[in-house]
């Protein structure tokens, strides 16, 4: 008997991984520790469904040609190749660690030794919380992450509202073993209404088709009916 066909086959979806790059001067960046494990996971799944795939990362893609590569390193080059993908993609899902500051002036030349260095920080953009209320985000189910330290679950759930997410997934990266740069992780996810699962430690793999599960049972009634994806070389003014 065959496996029942995914609500998300012939759709398109966009996933961001690994952490953004800020450069300092031409050889030094402000950066974080994600691996770019869990959105490699995310895409790789959902390609695995049968959906159209593109991939914004920082780090390097699974070798699938299911997979549409689009390399950036700054949270700006995120921003733009995100908007770019979008039209006609019904789930985002942001894994991406988005720098939150970058250099108000980055150097043209390495900044040599000093006694001590002063660099003045600007906040980057905010990528999920300028699609809220956008156009642009209309008929997309938008899922973001949550890497938190302390009062984990208030943070999250702050995330969730701040930013008009349909899903949040939250994971303690306090906790060694798992979260930023390691093959396993533990979340638990959060919708508009509350609580919606908790999904213990597991490869990363298995915390990405688990959580596909969970964004299909809501959004299968949506998709009914609607047209499938276009794929992206097709979309006017892009490249392929």
């Amino acid at each position: 008997m065959a496996p029942p066909v995914s609500p998300l086959s012939g759709r398109r979806v966009v996933v961001t991984a690994g952490g953004t790059r800020e450069p300092i001067d031409p050889v030094r960046y402000l950066g974080n520790r994600s691996s770019g494990r869990m959105g490699n996971a995310l895409a790789f799944a959902a390609a695995q469904r049968g959906a159209s795939v593109t991939l914004v990362t920082t780090v390097d893609a699974p070798a699938d040609l299911r997979i549409d590569v689009i390399r950036v390193e700054t949270a700006a080059e995120m921003n733009a190749a995100v908007r770019a993908a979008l039209p006609g993609a019904v789930l985002l899902v942001m894994v991406a660690a988005v720098a939150d500051y970058r250099v108000a002036d980055v150097a043209m030349h390495k900044i040599k030794k000093q006694v001590s260095l002063t660099l003045e920080l600007v906040p980057t953009v905010d990528i999920l919380g300028s699609l809220a209320g956008d156009p642009l985000r209309q008929g997309v189910f938008v899922v973001g992450f949550a890497a938190e330290t302390d009062n984990i679950d208030a943070n999250a759930r702050q995330k969730l509202s701040r930013k008009a997410l349909d899903l949040v997934v939250l994971n303690d990266v306090s906790r060694p073993g798992i979260g930023m740069g390691s093959e396993d992780n533990e979340v638990t996810v959060y919708g508009t209404a509350g609580f919606v699962a908790h999904l213990s430690r597991r490869p990363k793999p298995e915390v990405a088709a688990a959580l596909l599960d969970i964004v299909e049972e809501r959004i299968a009634g949506v998709l009914d009916g609607m047209p499938a994806a276009v794929p992206r070389g097709l979309l006017p003014g892009s490249s392929g």
